[in-house]
């Protein structure tokens, strides 16, 4: 092979390893934080603060005499508190704990009270879970939110061009069907018949008007998901299928039903591409996939893994904070709970196990939306650092988790499990999360 044929996939894997790299710093360096700043409030004293593992590249000891360092290895961290025997709080030398002063035994993660012990290990999640309602209601302020009426913000293009539309125009009706507020639009848009153009009612300047316009709801891309079969086949959005096997197609509607329909056959696609406005011809393959279902559990549909919307970015009114804030613990729940349905169907082979990604896929996830810009990077931030901050409280040796079911048990029993046991159940958490990891990594490489 050519060296310069190699150059596109070396740009493509520097791009994967680099989006991967800033999205776990963020997340990770929010996460320690919270462990770091939660136990310094409660007494307990961190030695070391490390963005990355390995040899160190940079650092500095500030006045409380934590030393911040960024080493070689930037995937992951860790803050190392005073009397840790390693990153994962592991309970240090004996003689050196026995040798302290009580004073100095309680700024050690071992010798403080269990309170501020499970204050400390608590924070990172929740940090976690901080940083994803941050983000999302940040995001929900940036946007805005679409007005109760269905008002044309900014029209997107078409092959066909979009009629006599034009933006600031207010939909009354579509096709005789009045349309005062969304619920009723996207009534009308699913009774609206075929074809390239729709008889529309708008209000314009002050008047009433009947206009041709294009279909509302028609098959252009608004985005596509990492691993599915319309990233593989490099469609991107913007792009409008108009034809699937040769039959012309108006609605997205007609392309899920398509899709649906072919029981994952390969399927024939023209599609006009929006960014050189050429039209091309490609072969796609829908993939079974596992998708939530309205009832909390999961069902399994044959996808492309691509999102549709309006041809239109709704009109749109400044977000209130307590409405941002309201959304976001909305949407960060939702995430959580869906997580919980996946992992429950999983167990009980409801679902295939490849919906549990690994490494590999988790870095593809945030190339992927890196590429379809920055918005969708940051929500793609917001939705990791939720599941790094549940993941760490399963109840498992060496995460969050297991740390605060010792706690739990020192609670009810009055004192800690030995030092013997520690150990034992700590070395099966290790497996078990290397397990983890590896069953993650070979789904990332074996699933189709």
């Amino acid at each position: 092979m050519d060296r310069v044929e190699l150059l596109p996939d070396l740009g493509n894997f520097l791009y994967t390893i680099v989006s991967f790299v800033i999205a776990l710093s963020i997340i990770v360096t929010v996460h320690e934080y919270g462990h770091y700043i939660i136990g310094r409030w409660s007494g307990i004293k961190a030695d070391v603060f490390s963005l990355g593992f390995g040899p160190t590249l940079v650092s500095r000891v500030d006045r409380h005499g934590t030393r911040w360092q960024i080493a070689a290895l930037p995937f992951g961290g860790y803050v190392k508190f005073r009397g840790d025997a390693n990153a994962a709080s592991a309970k240090g030398d004996e003689a050196e704990l026995a040798a302290l002063t009580p004073e100095e035994l309680r700024q050690t993660m071992h010798g403080a009270p269990l309170w501020a012990r499970a204050a400390t290990v608590v924070a990172g999640p929740v940090f976690n879970f901080i940083l994803s309602i941050a983000v999302i209601a940040g995001l929900m302020l940036y946007t805005g939110t679409p007005t109760d009426k269905p008002v044309v913000g900014e029209l997107y293009a078409l092959p066909d061009g979009t009629g006599q539309l034009q933006t600031g125009d207010e939909i009354l009706a579509v096709a005789g069907k009045s349309t005062p507020d969304y619920p009723s639009f996207n009534e009308a848009l699913a009774d609206a018949p075929e074809g390239a153009q729709l008889p529309l009612q708008v209000a314009r300047d002050g008047q009433v008007l009947e206009i041709e316009g294009p279909q509302l709801f028609p098959p252009r891309l608004t985005g596509v998901a990492p691993k599915s079969a319309s990233y593989a086949a490099g469609l991107v959005e913007g792009d409008v299928i108009t034809a699937v096997d040769g039959n012309p197609i108006w609605t997205f509607e007609d392309l899920r039903q398509a899709v649906s329909s072919s029981k994952g056959k390969p399927l024939d696609l023209t599609v006009w591409h929006a960014a050189t406005r050429t039209t091309s011809q490609m072969v796609l393959t829908p993939k079974r996939t596992d998708v939530p279902s309205v009832d909390g559990g999961f069902e399994t549909r044959w996808m492309i893994g691509a999102t549709g919307g309006f041809i239109f970015e709704p009109l749109t009114r400044p977000t209130g904070l307590g409405e941002a804030l309201t959304g976001a613990v909305s949407q960060t729940w939702g995430i959580v709970t869906q997580s919980v349905s996946g992992l429950s169907n999983m167990i009980l082979g409801n679902i295939s196990s490849c919906n549990l990604q690994g490494a590999i896929g988790i870095a593809q996830g945030s190339a992927a939306a890196a590429k379809s810009g920055l918005e969708n990077f940051i929500w793609f931030i917001a939705l990791l650092s939720t599941a790094v901050g549940f993941l760490n409280l399963f109840p498992i040796p060496v995460l969050d988790g297991g740390h605060l079911m010792f706690y739990c048990y020192e609670a009810i029993a009055g004192k800690p499990p030995s030092d013997r046991i520690m150990n034992v159940l700590m070395s099966i958490g290790v497996a078990l999360v290397f397990g983890l990891m590896l069953f993650g990594l070979s789904n990332d490489i074996l699933c189709p």
